[in-house]
């Protein structure tokens, strides 16, 4: 049996700012739809892959929950064989804590309620769309900062728009806007990168009339108006004198708020004390300029998306955060908003470190299973009533799946006794490795002979074998993926209608669930 912890003691831990991690293990389109306000969405398939980033410390206190669905059990006892110490289920799961605390719709939901409060607090300012259009038409000079990631705006963005992700504005601003009369609009696809990235401005002491785009580009297309797709405008060198601007500026701000700047030998005490307390490093430059040279142990997260999806990084409630950048200004103006959030994060002063590491992190190995694998070359011979299970992701799936392969959502077990036959499965996935993780459990869930697909699709199609998005087959509903409102440029006008009036009203039910611990600062 595993350990229990009561909703209301969950709870307190979050207001005494102790360090806990809570996972749900149901896929993301049911997360999205209710969960606790700190909970990060940890789908059972993807433990193996995903946990030692989020939760780095062994003996963290976890707590993981379902709503029914069975799938508590099985995650407990993964994740404590990964060497975990502390592991807990939710007593109740998501119903019980339900009765003592509000349930949020929707994904990175702490973020996004934060960038409502600082809009309601700071009264930071927008204007509708109707009026960003009339002033870009009349005004030659006016400049449009898109906050959100480059491929986001490459899909598509307002006209005039320059990419310039969150966490580069403070930094950027005084060479893409060098007079002081220049408007500038910022934007991003909703609300929350629009408000952030324009109080980011503000609070930076940037001279120019600054104003968010309300509602982003979803107001846009509200409105009416026509947006742009394919644009690639992003940010040229920094120049010395901008640099200089910026990083006196944003030092200023960060000492009011309260961050500290971390030399060489206060870091390395930091290291030491990681058995103890949970320690995050994290570099908020771009993803490029992380590839090229980075610190030991540090990992990517550019600044504007680690305000804007915090749980995507860090799931560890109370832990200690780290930011590093080369510039003296991206570190401190993500680090200010984080300290906002509730984290304890601080910078690394500039030059007290050597960035000796380049490129990305490898993929996450997965404990080769005792599951035989095999090629693709013998999958493709295994005989009449054999089937291929595809336990990827489903709009990798419906983008192109191994012919006659049936989906399932990785934790959805009971629907492998709807595939017809009674040969062997192979299961396979996007590179093969969250086949491989899920091998032992799906071994374990049919009578019939399982082998997972070494190298997933992406080993069939290098040994020549073609993927087709043809004759897609579900067994399982395809709702492991949330689909956001604010992505692409298909989404129904009633979705992205809701998902505006959800963020309108976070403040009140983030208030009303009282443990967020957020505090911005005037």
């Amino acid at each position: 049996m595993a350990k229990l912890i009561e909703a209301t003691a969950l709870r307190e831990a979050w207001r005494r700012g102790e360090e806990i991690a809570l996972f749900d293990l149901r896929e993301e389109g049911p997360y999205s739809l209710a969960h606790p306000f700190f909970a990060v969405s940890l789908p059972l398939a993807q433990i193996e892959l995903r946990i030692r980033a989020l939760v780095p410390r062994l003996s963290t206190p976890i707590v993981v929950y379902d709503d029914g669905e069975g799938l508590t059990a099985r995650g407990v006892e993964r994740i404590a064989a990964l060497g975990y110490a502390d592991v807990a289920a939710l007593a109740g799961g998501l119903a019980a804590y339900a009765e003592v605390g509000e349930v949020f719709r929707d994904v990175n939901v702490p973020s996004k309620a934060f960038g409502e409060l600082v809009e309601a607090i700071r009264h930071t300012p927008s204007l509708p769309a109707e009026q960003v259009a009339e002033l870009i038409a009349g005004d030659a000079d006016v400049v449009v900062f898109d906050a959100r990631r480059f491929e986001e705006y490459r899909t598509m963005s307002i006209p005039r728009g320059v990419s310039v992700p969150g966490g580069e504005l403070a930094l950027r601003v005084y060479d893409l806007a060098p007079s002081p009369e220049t408007t500038i609009v910022v934007n991003c696809a909703g609300r929350t990168r629009s408000i952030i990235g324009a109080q980011t401005l503000v609070n930076a002491g940037v001279p120019n009339r600054v104003i968010a785009l309300r509602n982003g580009t979803i107001g846009w297309t509200l409105a009416g108006l026509r947006l742009e797709t394919g644009r690639t405008g992003r940010f040229g060198p920094l120049s010395a004198a901008a640099h200089a601007t910026a990083r006196s500026r944003a030092s200023a701000w960060a000492e009011k708020v309260g961050v500290k700047v971390i030399d060489a030998a206060t870091l390395a005490g930091y290291r030491a004390e990681a058995t103890q307390r949970t320690l995050y490093l994290l570099d908020v430059r771009t993803p490029e300029e992380f590839a090229a040279g980075h610190p030991q142990g540090f990992r990517s997260a550019p600044g504007g998306q680690l305000v804007q999806a915090t749980d995507e990084w860090v799931a560890v409630r109370g832990a200690r955060l780290v930011l590093f950048d080369d510039d003296g200004v991206r570190g401190r103006m993500t680090a200010s908003w984080l300290k906002q959030m509730g984290w304890d994060a601080g910078v690394v002063a500039e030059g007290s470190v050597a960035c000796d590491e380049s490129g990305h992190p490898a993929a996450v190995a997965i404990p080769v299973p005792e599951v035989p694998a095999l090629g693709p070359a013998d999958v493709a011979k295994l005989g009449e009533g054999s089937a291929i299970v595809d336990l990827g992701p489903s709009p990798l799936y419906r983008r192109g799946h191994i012919a006659g392969a049936w989906f399932i959502a990785g934790a959805q077990l009971a629907d492998l006794a709807t595939i017809p036959g009674h040969g062997p499965i192979a299961l396979t996935s996007d590179d093969g490795r969250l086949a491989a993780a899920h091998a032992r459990d799906v071994a374990a869930a049919t009578p019939r002979p399982v082998v997972w697909l070494a190298g997933g699709n992406a080993g069939w199609l290098a040994a020549g074998l073609p993927l087709t998005a043809e004759d897609p087959r579900f067994a399982s509903a395809p709702d492991d993926v949330y689909k956001r409102p604010y992505e692409g440029t298909d989404n129904p006008r009633a979705a992205m209608q809701g998902y505006i009036d959800w963020e309108l009203q976070l403040v009140a039910q983030m208030a009303n669930d009282g443990i967020s611990r957020f505090h911005v600062v005037r």
